[in-house]
């Protein structure tokens, strides 16, 4: 179904097809021939090689459209710049003027084109006479030149053979560049590339003007089954610009490069569908033979398959084994696992963490080795947030920023700011008025935006909170095309972020019908606290794109001082990452921020910046810190809100070893963690119900700070107990207590110095009904 498609992927592949091979159908689309021109040389400046190209076919070579494959969006409307100056398109009685004046023009060469047959002497008809019997009157050298050309006259047909033009002069350097006094027929040139509105988009569609020829300026979007009328030329560069994803750091970068051989018949093939045509390629049958792949590298196998992965697990599905047409590199599919298990859509299984501990050194505090987080085998598994990161239609970032945010009312506010990450090029940096002063607009976009970012945290939210004030203020104006083109905003972008919106809420209705959001078009602004949650969810959704600023005093030499001045730190990464100079975080240069992207010019540079606090990271990345101890000052504390142990600690983030500040988190899974949860219980902070009974108690402090043989029976055995049930916090006790309501009543008597409240104690066991009453009183 696809003129590029590698279909040996398929055939050849003994997991889907077993022996003998499917039989393969194939169906021509294109009925009409197209003759292939190559170029002698290979010239490096393609663009302006295709602007003389063009210029060529339209003063030399009969009627018919021109197409031109460039690589991007500025070469477009350079060569639509160039060629709309060289045959200018005129108006009214100036058009039929240039028009007539063309034709008489036109007339006049070709009476003298016949006037010159004319005068040229009869030929002579010669005797019949065997050659065979004469000695050759070629030189050595020309032999096999004429044979050489026969074919090719045979090709053309009987029509072309005296139709020179159709091989170009190469070296003709001065015919593009006009033909002096001498009258031209107009060319009406139209630009086609994807982030073009739409309706000028159809002009490719919409037939000439009369008596102009039409020429269609575009990427590499015409090369698809696209059918543009009366297309006779294609001039093929022999170039694309790809989006280039490095596997390991996360880079993307656009490269120019060579094109496949497929995608170079593709677009042959644009010139023969409705009448015979002919394609130009500014490059040598050499380079075509020799440096084109005979297919483009699968997408598969060129961008990040970690949605990939996440939906495969929510399916039970094998992702190392799993029999692919086009199997993603190995390498893909681990940095995809480890990428989701420091996200926590995956987790470790259990064997795999005994492994991991067991190959670990013993030492107090280790830098953990984040490469070899995943080994060959897949041993992890998906986990409950994996599961609703897995329900949205969105990569898995995104999808656990969605699944986060349904607290505090913020799923609005999330769900503008994904849809907006998700379009590219929301806001322009160029005007798209060619009459207007470019330095001046830009300043008047750049105040505008940082009204946007406001202040405080609203600011300290960055280019994610300029996206989502200039979606609001898009939808509640209206967003039509003055206004979005007046305040820097691409209009089809702002279009496709309103139907992306609608479609997110939609599915998230449906996923989570308790949320009841609507697509409100006078969405208020976030008030800072919303900010600052929303900060968070940025985190939560990037934790694996934090970098840090680098400060004077590291930088040694001037080298340095000269390489990494406002540069910061990633983690993947031992090139420096910039502000670009668009981004509203650049004013501020803070210390600690989070991206969505890198991506490559003259310099790497940070896509959407938002600003972060450095303690965030312990909790909303956890798998990335290294912990020290739990702190003996301040003590762990019991937290009912959570129902867990809270402990400080400090920590390091990353394989570069960050230092971030002393933190509370929840006291880590281990031995020394349960004298905290029987301290906390004996006290009555985890069973109010048990609070009364705390000053008859032996002394509670001697399970975190034991002696060694006071009370070493009661403190043995309710730390039994709870290790065998492994009791954290009430709500495990809970479970227990409506499985065995006499669980921990024995261990807990035990502690009383007089007995004579034991039947007191029994009464109200378990102490989870006395708490339940308490709170609804």
């Amino acid at each position: 179904m696809s003129a590029t498609l590698r279909v040996e992927d398929f055939t050849d592949n003994v997991r889907l097809f077993k022996q003998p091979k499917p039989p393969i159908m194939k169906v021509d689309a294109r009925m009409f021939d197209v003759a292939i021109h190559y170029n002698k040389r290979t010239n490096e400046d393609y663009v302006g090689e295709a602007y003389k190209k063009a210029c060529k076919i339209h003063r030399q070579l009969p009627d018919g459209g021109i197409l031109i494959f460039l690589t991007g969006q500025q070469e477009v409307n350079t060569v639509v710049r160039k060629l709309r100056s060289t045959f200018p398109a005129h108006s009214g009685s100036n058009n039929e003027i240039k028009k007539s004046a063309y034709q008489r023009k036109k007339e006049e060469l070709k009476a003298k084109k016949i006037k010159r047959k004319s005068d040229q002497p009869q030929k002579v008809v010669l005797p019949k006479v065997k050659l065979e019997d004469f000695v050759s009157a070629f030189p050595d050298d020309a032999e096999g030149e004429v044979e050489d050309f026969l074919p090719e006259l045979e090709d053309r047909g009987a029509d072309d053979r005296d139709d020179s033009d159709l091989d170009l002069e190469e070296d003709d350097e001065g015919e593009a560049e006009g033909r002096g006094d001498e009258p031209e027929q107009p060319m009406w040139v139209v630009p086609l590339y994807s982030m073009l509105p739409p309706e000028k988009q159809q002009m490719v569609f919409q037939p000439p003007p009369e008596g102009m020829r039409m020429c269609v300026v575009a990427t590499n979007v015409a090369e698809t089954s696209l059918t543009i009328p009366n297309i006779k030329y294609v001039i093929d560069t022999g170039k694309v610009k790809e989006k280039v994803y490095d596997k390991v750091t996360g880079v993307s970068m656009f490269h120019v490069t060579w094109i496949a051989q497929a995608s170079a018949n593709q677009r042959a093939g644009r010139a023969g569908r409705t009448a015979p045509g002919h394609c130009y390629r500014l490059y040598s049958s050499a380079v075509f033979n020799d440096e084109f792949q005979k297919f483009t590298t699968p997408e598969i196998q060129r961008r990040p398959i970690d949605d990939l992965v996440l939906v495969m697990k929510s399916m039970n599905l094998p992702v190392i084994n799993f029999p692919f047409p086009t199997p993603p590199d190995q390498l893909q599919v681990r940095t995809g696992i480890k990428r989701l298990i420091t996200l926590g859509g995956l987790d470790e299984s259990e064997l795999m963490k005994k492994k991991s501990a067991a190959a670990a050194p013993s030492r107090k505090r280790r830098k953990p080795d984040h490469s070899n987080m995943v080994v060959h085998k897949d041993l992890s598994y998906i986990t409950p947030l994996g599961r609703a990161m897995a329900a949205f239609p969105l990569a898995p970032r995104y999808g656990k920023m969605l699944a986060l945010s349904h607290q505090h009312n913020l799923l609005p506010y999330t769900v503008a700011i994904v849809a907006a990450l998700t379009v590219q090029e929301v806001l322009i940096e160029t005007p798209l008025d060619s009459k207007a002063n470019v330095n001046e607009t830009r300043k008047r976009w750049q105040t505008l935006r940082l009204s946007w970012a406001s202040t405080g945290n609203s600011r300290s939210l960055g280019d994610a909170m300029v996206l989502l004030r200039a979606v609001g203020a898009a939808e509640y104006q209206g967003g039509d095309r003055e206004w979005c083109e007046k305040n820097g905003l691409r209009h089809k972008g702002i279009i496709e972020i309103r139907k992306l919106r609608r479609q997110l809420t939609n599915e998230i209705n449906v996923i989570i019908p308790s949320c009841n959001i609507v697509l409100d078009p006078h969405m208020a602004p976030p008030t800072d606290d919303e900010a600052r949650l929303l900060r968070q969810i940025m985190l939560a959704g990037a934790v694996d794109h934090v970098a840090r600023r680098v400060d004077d005093n590291e930088l040694k030499t001037p080298e340095d001082r000269q390489k990494w001045r406002y540069a910061y730190r990633t983690q993947e990464m031992e090139e420096p990452v910039f502000l670009p100079s668009a981004s509203v975080t650049r004013i501020d240069m803070p210390k600690w921020v989070v991206y969505q992207d890198i991506y490559e010019t003259h310099k790497m540079f940070m896509r959407t910046v938002t600003v972060i606090e450095p303690e965030w990271l312990a909790i909303f990345a956890p798998k990335l810190c290294d912990f020290s101890a739990p702190l003996e000052t301040p003590e762990p504390r019991y937290d009912a809100e959570r129902d867990k142990i809270m402990c400080h600690r400090t920590a390091t983030f990353g394989p570069s070893a960050w230092e971030i500040p002393e933190v509370e988190v929840e006291y880590p899974y281990s031995r020394e963690l349960f004298p905290w949860v029987a301290f906390y219980f004996l006290t009555g902070d985890i069973c109010p119900a048990l609070k009364p009974f705390k000053e008859y108690l032996f002394e509670p402090r001697t399970l975190v700070n034991p002696v060694a043989i006071r009370y070493r029976e009661q403190r043995d055995n309710i730390l039994r107990a709870l290790m065998s049930q492994k009791v954290t916090g009430y709500a495990k006790l809970e479970q227990l207590w409506k499985i065995q309501p006499k669980f921990l009543q024995k261990e807990y008597l035990h502690w009383f110095q007089d007995s004579e409240l034991h039947a007191e104690v029994i009464k109200i066991w378990p102490p989870f009904l006395k708490r339940e009453v308490n709170e609804w009183e």
